[in-house]
């Protein structure tokens, strides 16, 4: 069965375009040019991927990401004509997995969307695959379970895209070790690590953003410098 995927552009001619290219390549595609009919769609189908434009005329890509993210954990890509870093910040730190901007080559939406289906689905797998193991850690009032991809700090929820759960819980699994940056790219990514390769960094900060943890006196997720991270015991 070929993968769905929703496009969610109020420039009819990106949206077409987009969708040309994708179902040559076989997938099926739902394409929406406003917010309202996104969010039906969202409710409404199963889905595989959403390709989502920032500036939309009724509802802001960012709100419709958010949207996704209380109940979806499959990948979202954000298109923008806005080159500001702020904007792929607040975009990724909301939950949204890639980003992209305009005017780009639509071969590398199509690949970015084939990179992003790929870890989905590997990270999908790894988790059907453990069920003889631990689905719950409960570590000083961080709570994290696979069965529902759920994480509680102190009570409060905490809103993880699926590549931060992954990070989070294969720290808790291995607590008490210093894990690579290396180990932790090569396994949640599944790609070759290459050393000025920064996305682990990157996605270990917003971890502890959204943790609200001290950069500098971290109490759960610790950085040993030149090794990797930890969470103690």
């Amino acid at each position: 069965m070929s993968e769905s995927i929703l496009i969610v552009d109020d420039e009819k001619e990106i949206a077409d375009l987009i969708e040309v290219y994708l179902k040559n390549d076989g997938y099926t595609v739902y394409k929406f040019y406003n917010g309202a009919d996104a969010l039906s769609c969202i409710e409404e189908t199963p889905l595989d991927l959403v390709i989502l434009d920032v500036m939309l005329p009724d509802i802001d890509g960012f709100r419709i990401c958010q949207k996704i993210r209380e109940r979806f954990y499959y990948p979202v890509i954000m298109l923008t004509a806005k080159v500001e870093d702020s904007d792929k910040i607040m975009g990724l730190t909301i939950g949204a997995d890639d980003y992209i901007t305009k005017p780009f080559n639509p071969l590398e939406v199509v690949a970015r969307v084939k990179t992003q289906l790929r870890r989905y689905m590997r990270y999908n797998n790894s988790f059907q695959k453990q069920e003889d193991k631990i689905h719950e850690y409960d570590i000083r009032g961080l709570v994290i379970n696979k069965d529902n991809h759920k994480c509680f700090l102190f009570g409060k929820e905490l809103q993880l895209t699926p590549i931060e759960f992954s990070i989070l819980w294969y720290l808790c699994e291995h607590q008490g070790m210093v894990v690579s940056s290396e180990e932790l790219f090569e396994t949640v990514w599944g790609e070759k690590f290459y050393h000025s390769n920064n996305t682990v960094m990157s996605h270990i900060g917003r971890l502890r953003e959204k943790m609200n943890e001290p950069a500098k006196k971290p109490k759960f997720i610790k950085t040993v410098w030149g090794v990797g991270y930890t969470i103690e015991k």
